[in-house]
């Protein structure tokens, strides 16, 4: 892991890079759900010591990633279709909230600049569902939404969001992975959504979240 073993590296900051390393791991499906670990085996992994991997750990299964298992270490967390279909409803009502409060109130300052930055990752994420790239796709996608998201001005409902979002992938990896037609099952409208949110079209962003959202749940639907 790059600077893992450089003594300008805070515990802090080692713990972050183990928990990004193996939330990747996951996304990119090299760690499936139900995969069992322990603290010692990711520590000999990234020779480091035990106190930062256990830290790590913690945080990825606060964030619903990983489950405890007793005695045994630590578990990726195995999603059901149902809660696929929770995470669906909960970033709907969440992401129907953002784009009203938007409509009412306007867009903050500085909108126009994140918005470039947002359209480069909307883009990028197009090519990639496009192409089938599918671990690609996910990092574009969730740099999207966050940044997306960012427009509301509230971290708290950003950082809900991102999670959501994680979870969602993390369920739908092992299920696209080796997919007969997976460019079918990605969704490409990053584009069409920076569109109608750069011309503030309330009415077109919603549309376009709502149909984004049954997407999801129509492949859902034929698993």
């Amino acid at each position: 892991m790059p600077g893992s073993r450089s003594g300008g590296v805070t515990r802090n900051t080692l713990r972050q890079q183990i928990a990004d390393a193996l939330r990747d791991e996951v996304l990119a499906g090299r760690l499936p759900p139900g995969t069992e670990f322990t603290v010692k085996q990711i520590a000999e992994q990234y020779e480091v010591s035990a106190t930062p991997v256990r830290e790590a750990l913690v945080d990825l299964s606060a964030q619903g990633l990983l489950e405890s298992v007793q005695h045994r270490g630590f578990r990726v967390r195995i999603f059901t279709v149902d809660d696929f279909r929770g995470m669906i409803e909960a970033r709907t009502l969440i992401l129907d909230g953002i784009f009203r409060r938007l409509a009412e109130r306007g867009t903050p300052p500085g909108t126009a600049e994140l918005l470039v930055s947002v359209r480069r990752r909307a883009e990028e994420a197009r090519r990639a569902a496009r192409s089938g790239s599918l671990e690609v796709l996910i990092g574009y996608d969730l740099r999207f939404w966050r940044e997306l998201s960012e427009l509301v001005g509230n971290a708290y409902i950003s950082d809900f969001l991102h999670r959501i979002r994680v979870q969602c992938w993390v369920f739908s990896v092992p299920h696209l992975q080796g997919a007969p037609e997976l460019r079918a099952a990605l969704w490409d409208g990053h584009n069409e959504l920076v569109d109608a949110v750069t011309l503030a079209d309330a009415d077109e962003v919603r549309r376009l979240v709502r149909a984004y959202n049954q997407h999801g749940l129509d492949w859902a639907a034929g698993l």
